[in-house]
């Protein structure tokens, strides 16, 4: 698929972010500017994210503090879709399933509205391995892999995404052959998206978590199941590995956040 190709995006900004203390707002729209405070500043996270995307029609799921984010894009040509409950990244996919119904054909990008720094060239990256394969998922080897999910590969394919619930079980020796870690940003042929959407709903997981001061039993839905959905059906994924760990880096607290601005300066500033 050629980068000239205009492609469909689909950005997670749905979920409150309940590690960033001090901060009550979309965590997609904390500064990559910082001014009198971290919180405070310039260059919303999500707005550089829209900006770094290919050309191509994008939504957003939204959940927490909507209002904040419809503010923020009211003069960007972008698309809105509620993720009533927050249930995982598949079920923000399922969420923009009407989205995914409207764009006929071609490549779509799914990305995280809490990891900024990630450059054109590398969504590009992802597109192109689409003339191979129908799902690629971006990879990334750390120093640490830290409780990062696995790519389990073979040759040039992702047999599985194997999260650290497993993987922490595994023998040395498995665990030492695992060394690419999920950055949780993958690109996918629309139609068979679309097509593999009702498989996914059909696979929840029961996860135990906390709302309102409350444990409860919820489901959850992984987008990672696609990878084994595909293999089911002898269709192989495909993986791009980020040259630098950090362009992955996800925001998740105020350390994270820090370091991001100074990241960005580094590597988006003039």
């Amino acid at each position: 698929m050629s980068t000239g190709v205009k492609a469909a995006s689909i950005i997670f900004a749905a979920g409150k972010g309940s590690r960033m203390t001090g901060y009550d707002g979309n965590k997609t729209l904390l500064p990559l500017i910082p001014g009198a405070t971290p919180f405070q500043g310039d260059r919303p996270m999500l707005l550089h994210i829209l900006e770094q995307l290919p050309n191509g029609p994008k939504a957003l799921v939204v959940h927490h503090r909507k209002n904040e984010i419809l503010l923020a894009t009211e003069n960007l040509n972008v698309s809105y879709f509620d993720q009533p409950v927050t249930n995982g990244t598949g079920g923000a996919l399922l969420a923009a399933r009407p989205f995914l119904e409207s764009v006929k054909k071609g490549g779509v990008i799914i990305t995280m509205g809490d990891v900024p720094l990630v450059g054109r060239g590398t969504y590009e990256s992802l597109l192109d391995r689409l003339e191979d394969h129908p799902f690629v998922v971006l990879g990334f080897t750390p120093g640490d892999r830290k409780k990062y999910g696995l790519l389990d590969t073979e040759g040039p394919f992702v047999k599985r995404i194997v999260e650290w619930t497993y993987w922490h079980r595994f023998s040395p020796t498995k665990q030492e052959g695992l060394r690419v870690c999920n950055a949780g940003i993958y690109a996918a042929r629309v139609e068979i998206l679309r097509f593999y959407l009702d498989r996914l709903e059909d696979r929840p997981h029961a996860v135990i978590k906390e709302q309102q001061g409350r444990f409860g039993e919820i489901k959850e839905y992984f987008i990672t199941d696609l990878v084994e959905l595909l293999a089911e059906d002898g269709l192989k994924t495909g993986f791009v590995v980020a040259r630098d760990e950090r362009e992955v880096m996800g925001i998740d607290d105020p350390a994270a956040l820090r370091a991001a601005q100074k990241l960005f300066r580094l590597l988006f500033s003039p």
